[in-house]
């Protein structure tokens, strides 16, 4: 077995990269996801190591001398990270030539030839589901013979392996929490709307929607959602439960948890008899009887991706969702007291000021508990990629989606609606949401009841505004 470190690569100061972030980038406030897509292959590699650099505040020095000590090394990356994460590939290599070196994640997995040629430090690169390619290096096994690898071969030519089969029996991919125990400090990974500390997997991979922007399910994942049987699941959360006692809350990381509703409330139920507190991805359409299953067996929150409160663009992007079923299902989840985080996007196609001001009003209206507002960003492999460039509307100097401070930029524009109108767009949205009396009533009240709380809005409230005021400077 090869001597194998999985690295999330040092970057930008509080850069969130992790394979849990939707949007690879800097956070309104730090953040930080696990690096579940990478911890799965380590669980399948006797020996491995994994290092979660940003979290962790692990820099590039650090990591170098650990070069010497490894035969291979796999890095996730992604678009807006690829830059830098070739150039710490680089230095690795530098420090030890004869490591092998290999990427992973959504961007190498729809561009295996532009980044293979994009840096010769770059030897290989697993695409789609690489946990068992990753295996199969580490255990020695001839390149050639590997499905789902593209490497690059003796004579220096690129070479395509066939397609891995997809997963079917997940049940097959080993617990995460056992690299998570290894390997982490789970105090590391905060989310702003979660219990801390908490910790989150996977319980399945894909999803049914067909969203033009999502990058995961066009990707890696796919559009069939393939699941681990409840009693694996739920004797992971028992293994977590045991590891960890101090957790306070798990996040079931799968892209939309609610696609499979009788086998979400299979699962609640035996959580409920764990008497743990869970939350999840869910689509907006979760009928009433199964949230009120969920809430009685342990869920507390929901995160909802709305998009946008116009119609015609979630249209635009087959969200397959209607605008009075997300109103009916937000105030069910009011009712029976499920905590909402809700999702926005700007700059879809079809936006404008008035829709962006229709958005902002429908959340303010439907009023979840907390938002986080994105820029549409279109990355390589989705149907909004395609969409953009076949429209011109991706300009090519915004192509990376990050800026040089690692913060979220608009990528797209259109005739009528510019990339600076769009970026301004966040603040104003965040303003008009958060500073209402009612929205200030509820978060004093929070804070008053809890001091822990309270440390911790202040805490958020000082980064929030800091990373506001970076946004002005660099733009």
């Amino acid at each position: 077995m090869m001597k194998t470190l999985f690295l999330q690569p040092p970057s930008f100061e509080g850069f969130d990269g992790g394979a849990g972030s939707r949007y690879q980038a800097r956070r309104e406030i730090r953040s930080f996801w696990y690096p579940t897509w990478l911890a799965q292959p380590a669980a399948l590699v006797a020996g491995s190591r994994l290092i979660d650099a940003p979290p962790a505040g692990i820099s590039l020095d650090q990591v170098l001398p650990l070069a010497k000590r490894y035969d291979l090394l796999v890095i996730h990356t992604s678009t807006p990270s690829f830059a830098n994460d070739a150039k710490v590939a680089q230095a690795m290599k530098d420090q030890n030539p004869r490591l092998k070196v290999g990427f992973v994640g959504a961007k190498v997995a729809v561009e295996p030839d532009d980044s293979l040629k994009a840096s010769t430090a770059i030897d290989f690169v697993g695409r789609n589901e690489f946990d068992f390619t990753i295996q199969e290096i580490a255990e020695g096994r001839g390149w050639d013979g590997i499905d789902g690898l593209s490497y690059r071969n003796q004579a220096g030519v690129v070479v395509h392996n066939p397609e891995r089969a997809t997963l079917e029996n997940m049940d097959a991919l080993p617990f995460v929490t056992e690299v998570y125990k290894r390997d982490l400090h789970i105090e590391d990974y905060f989310i702003g709307y979660l219990k801390h500390p908490y910790v989150s997997l996977y319980t399945g991979r894909g999803c049914k929607s067909r969203c033009t922007f999502c990058l995961w399910p066009q990707t890696v994942g796919g559009h069939r959602y393939r699941v681990r049987s409840v009693g694996h699941v739920v004797e992971e959360i028992r293994l977590a439960k045991h590891y960890f006692p101090q957790v306070r809350e798990f996040f079931f990381d799968d892209d939309t948890f609610t696609d499979n509703l009788p086998r979400a409330e299979a699962i609640a139920k035996e959580l409920g008899k764990l008497g743990v507190m869970w939350s999840c991805n869910a689509k907006a359409n979760v009928p009433r009887d199964t949230l009120k299953v969920l809430k009685d067996n342990g869920l507390r929150l929901l995160l909802v991706g709305y998009e946008s409160g116009n119609q015609r663009i979630l249209h635009n992007i087959k969200k397959g969702m209607l605008i009075d079923v997300a109103k009916r299902f937000t105030k069910d989840c009011h009712d029976l007291g499920v905590v909402i985080h809700g999702t926005f996007i700007l700059g879809l196609p079809g936006e404008t000021k008035e829709t962006i001001e229709e958005t902002i009003k429908f959340a303010t209206e439907i009023n979840p508990h907390t938002i986080q507002v994105s820029l549409a960003a279109p990355y390589p492999g989705t149907f909004l990629h395609k969409q953009a460039v076949e429209n011109g509307w991706l300009d090519a100097a915004h192509a990376e989606l990050i800026d040089d401070h690692g913060i979220q930029i608009a990528p797209l524009q259109y005739p009528h609606l510019s990339h600076q109108e769009i970026f301004d767009s966040v603040e104003t949205f965040y303003r008009r949401f958060y500073f209402r009396a009612g929205k200030i009533a509820s978060i004093v009240s929070e804070m008053v009841i809890s001091p822990e709380m309270m440390v911790r809005r202040l805490r958020e409230g000082v980064e929030f505004f800091h990373f506001l005021r970076e946004r002005e400077m660099a733009h």
